[in-house]
């Protein structure tokens, strides 16, 4: 944060006060408030915290109007095409690409911490065949404070180190644990020969009874999927992971509350959300039928999967996903999956309709990655914890910004309050 000696005045009555004004690196100004209340007396009100920076970070930085999404500098269309996801793990934890000695280092230090403890197995039998893998995501993940003691004092940095390798060597084992569990399958221990991508498909989709191999195109497309969710700035599941360590909490229950967050519909939901309403729309032959209710502003129906909240013009990381979802629907065919049928063609549809390029409303990174594992053979149910896996480095690196930060305080938001004044305690007999 650089301090331009830039100042806004804001006048309240017959008084005005000076606000000092910070430029970023990128990105536009930023007026600090932080004094605000304690001169003047006054909060500001800003439902969602949309303008709102309640930080500092160097990890992400994203532009929606230009469609522009860097990770420490580096765009990430070119971390997906160039890179793999634990190399941009290290870029995202450390600051900076790593050597080829540190990423050796890196994977293997994660790959040797992939098991979870023999113990944790039996907790899994705690919840019922039918909960969803969210559910037992949440309560797993926060467990590991329990199995991990000699990894939650946060004011150990090494402590810190090794709970941040921990979660994300260990959330794809717990993840692909939850799967199987819900499909009545043994679960399946990692393997330390295979990659990170290729080791979550292998624990997803192998069997005892024979011999599984991992296809590399799969494998890729996958690692992109991995990439592209890696992290996305002040995010609503990120905002939580940085108010719960604000507290103190212990790095587990940080992420588990990231991983509750994320599993809102408005928020990771969004690509199980897309592959429902290709289910809705269920043949190529409705198609124009439901893009017409997307166009029409009396029908409350909208495409899922098309334009993004915060990208106005187009989602960066689609244009990788979509390339991904080709070489997949290549190799496996959608022939007899109506799903990805339908998908295909309301792609071609979409693209090709001047409403929709006028608007804006290009296929997201949601309607691609659900795509991809719908032909991969993942349920829905499985489409959030996939996300919540990917987003974990994230999650860890803000995490351990905000805790190395001297600038550090326990979140505390405010209210514009509107109920009732004081008023004196009435007794029941008189109500």
């Amino acid at each position: 944060m650089t301090d331009t000696k830039k100042s806004a005045t804001l006048t309240i009555g017959e008084d005005s006060y000076e606000l000092p004004i910070f430029s970023p690196t990128a990105g536009p100004d930023v007026v600090d408030i932080r004094k605000l209340y304690g001169t003047a007396g006054v909060f500001t009100y800003d439902p969602g915290f949309t303008s709102t920076a309640s930080c500092d970070s160097t990890i992400t930085f994203i532009d929606g109007d230009a469609g522009i999404l860097l990770h420490r500098g580096y765009p990430i269309d070119q971390l997906a095409e160039k890179s793999h996801y634990l190399e941009v793990c290290y870029l995202l934890m450390n600051g900076e690409l790593p050597s080829a000695a540190e990423l050796e280092d890196f994977e293997t230090r994660i790959t040797r911490h992939t098991m979870v403890h023999e113990q944790m197995h039996n907790f899994f039998r705690g919840f019922r065949r039918d909960a969803h893998p969210m559910a037992t995501m949440v309560g797993v993940v926060g467990a590991m404070s329990a199995f991990y003691h000699d990894s939650t004092d946060i004011n150990d940095e090494w402590q810190r180190e090794v709970a941040a390798m921990r979660l994300i060597a260990k959330v794809p084992t717990i993840a692909a644990m939850a799967y199987k569990y819900s499909i009545g399958q043994p679960f399946v221990y990692p393997r330390n020969d295979l990659d990170y991508a290729s080791n979550f498909l292998h624990m997803c989709f192998s069997v005892p009874a024979e011999e599984y191999h991992v296809d590399p195109i799969l494998a890729r497309a996958m690692d992109r999927i991995f990439t592209l969710h890696a992290d996305h700035e002040q995010n609503a599941s990120t905002s939580t992971v940085r108010l719960a360590s604000s507290s103190g909490a212990n790095p587990f229950a940080c992420i588990a509350a990231g991983i509750a967050c994320l599993w809102g519909p408005a928020h990771g939901g969004a690509n199980q959300a897309c592959l429902e309403m290709l289910g809705e729309i269920g043949s190529v032959d409705r198609i124009p039928e439901f893009i017409a209710r997307a166009k029409d502003k009396n029908d409350p129906f909208r495409l899922m999967g098309f334009g993004h909240r915060v990208y106005k013009n187009f989602d960066p990381r689609a244009t990788v996903m979509k390339k991904s979802a080709d070489e997949v629907l290549d190799l496996l065919g959608i022939e007899n999956n109506p799903k990805l049928q339908v998908a295909k063609e309301l792609e071609h549809q979409a693209l090709n309709d001047p409403y929709f390029a006028e608007k804006k409303l290009f296929p997201n990174v949601d309607f691609y990655s659900g795509i991809i594992l719908e032909a991969m053979g993942f349920p829905t149910s499985m489409f959030t914890p996939i996300f919540a896996l990917s987003r974990t480095v994230g999650w860890v690196s803000q995490w351990k910004e905000m805790i190395a930060d001297p600038q550090n305080k326990i979140g505390r938001p405010r209210q514009l309050y509107l109920g009732e004044t004081l008023r004196d305690y009435v007794d029941i007999e008189k109500r």
